[in-house]
């Protein structure tokens, strides 16, 4: 029993990273239908967020706030990713809806990118561009468009965007000046330190409880809560569900379906940046760090059934339950006569890396019987 219990909770906890990873594909996936091949590197620059936070948080005036830098960076983490999304979506993505292919293709080369980018800019540099982007898309928020004339408004414009860039500026120097590790590339991994709070564990059962696995089972819940009330709740969830089933009558009734999809794309990817700030506190940080997860979350999205939450979030746990038994080895602790072959066979893929080999090879099998995943997509549009 004491076996079971720490087999599902390790699993749960293996599972719940890869469901917040998951839940912004799924999102992104099953509204748009793009395979976004650069989601993991949307994680890995929430996770270099959430190592970025930490060194701001270790300075003078915050230093006495440096056990509260998890929740900050998870703010951080959300609101950098979303804002890479969203210039993705607006910059290549839009221009490739419904060319699966040259989709693929594109959001390969962006992760590519962003994993060079990361290799050779400081990361003090990298903020101020994140800044100067996020600066520059409030102010175009703000701006009151109807009250200015047209040449008003291209003035306003460039004003922004000059001040913006002023400001990314001066962030980045102050960073690099500040903080020295921020002002030399890193081609290395890094580490993220957690907090006092989060060290540790605790005993309950005979079975030790890491605090750390348990906060980030924690931020899972509180996450996935948040998705399911904002897209059953919220007025722009009712309208991203609307455009799932049926766009083209979505923008009949007078629904923005570019608006939808700028927002969908940011939430998605906000996801993924909270998703680096729980694999920062697993391991260490480097720029190939989306690249263990991508597969997987892929997988998940698949075999729950694309765009479907209930599905997602039982094919993360699931897959994280079966990656503990079978790769730490428990399903032969627990089932001990286990017949000849089938003991041989999971003794061979008693490792983390050839368990998820094993379990990616069972959903396969399983998709040629259930093509649309434990949970098909219903809808006017699936149907048609």
């Amino acid at each position: 029993m004491q076996l079971i219990l720490e087999s599902l909770f390790n699993g749960l906890a293996i599972g719940s990273v890869l469901l917040i990873a998951a839940l912004g594909l799924a999102i992104v996936f099953g509204l748009m239908g793009v395979i976004n091949l650069a989601h993991g590197e949307l994680m890995m620059l929430g996770a270099y967020s959430t190592y970025v936070t930490q060194l701001i948080f270790k300075l003078t005036p915050l230093k006495q706030f440096y056990n509260s830098y998890v929740i900050v960076s998870l703010v951080v983490a959300f609101v950098v990713t979303a804002v890479v999304g969203i210039v993705l979506e607006r910059s290549i993505i839009k221009r490739l809806y419904g060319r699966p292919l040259e989709t693929l293709l594109a959001t390969w080369g962006v992760s590519l990118i962003l994993q060079q980018f990361v290799r050779s800019v400081p990361l003090a540099y990298a903020s101020g561009l994140i800044c100067t982007i996020l600066i520059g898309l409030i102010f175009h928020i703000i701006l009151p468009k109807n009250s200015l004339t047209y040449s008003q408004a291209r003035i306003a414009k460039v004003s922004s965007w000059v001040f913006s860039i002023l400001l990314g500026l001066l962030s980045a120097n102050w960073l690099s000046s500040s903080i020295s590790k921020l002002g030399r590339a890193s081609a290395r991994n890094v580490d993220v330190t957690a907090p006092s709070w989060m060290r540790g564990g605790f005993d309950l059962w005979n079975i030790t409880f890491p605090v750390t696995r348990i906060v980030i089972i924690v931020i899972t819940i509180i996450a996935v809560f948040s998705v399911t009330w904002f897209l059953k709740q919220s007025v722009w969830g009712m309208r991203i569900r609307a455009v799932t089933q049926n766009r083209s009558m979505s923008e009949c009734l007078g629904i923005s379906t570019e608006t939808v999809d700028v927002l969908t794309f940011g939430i998605g990817s906000g996801l993924a940046g909270i998703a680096g700030v729980a694999v920062s506190l697993l391991g260490s940080v480097g720029p190939n760090v989306g690249g263990n997860y991508i597969v997987g979350c892929f997988m998940v999205v698949v075999l729950g059934g694309v765009g479907n939450l209930l599905g997602t979030i039982i094919a993360s746990f699931s897959i994280g339950i079966m990656t503990d038994l079978i790769g730490a080895g428990r399903l032969l602790t627990i089932w001990p006569d286990m017949p000849a072959p089938l003991a041989t066979t999971v003794d061979f893929f008693a490792t983390t890396s050839m368990a998820r080999v094993l379990i990616f090879a069972l959903i396969v099998a399983f998709l040629q019987f259930r093509p649309s995943g434990l949970f098909p997509q219903k809808g006017r549009m699936v149907e048609g």
